[in-house]
């Protein structure tokens, strides 16, 4: 029967093999490292090419989508445009009734009236003006 010595022997032989080199050496539970685009045809600078390819093409409809939007908003803008501008436009009122023909004598009292009439509206204003460039 083997004893202790056997234990002891056994014990230390397996401490000297438990190295940090031996640990190292086992090897990874995962996949071994692999340079990007690896597995891609072509190789890395294909797959950048594609890579570039395909973010101008998102970059070009992106571009597109907002051209159209923008177009949309513009007609929106115009026809609310139209709108307001209807709404805003007074009711048209009927013409004015022409004023009846009177003889000549009636005629010449009215624009005499009339010019009377202006000559005092600018005599007021005249005042006005005076005052406002009177010197200071």
């Amino acid at each position: 029967m083997k004893g202790p010595p056997f234990l002891i022997a056994s014990g230390l032989i397996a401490a000297a093999l438990a190295s940090p080199a031996g640990a190292q050496t086992y090897p990874p539970p995962y996949p071994a490292y692999q340079p990007p685009y690896a597995a891609y045809p072509g190789g890395a600078p294909a797959a950048i090419a594609d890579q570039h390819r395909y973010e101008n093409d998102r970059l070009r409809n992106q571009a597109e989508a907002n051209a159209a939007f923008a177009r949309q908003l513009q007609t929106e803008t115009q026809l609310r445009r139209l709108e307001i501008e209807v709404a805003r436009q007074p009711t048209l009122t009927p013409a004015p009734q022409a004023r009846p023909l009177y003889s000549p004598e009636q005629e010449r009292s009215l624009r005499e009236g009339a010019a009377a009439r202006l000559e005092q509206t600018q005599s007021g204003m005249k005042q006005i003006d005076d005052w406002l460039d009177r010197p200071r």
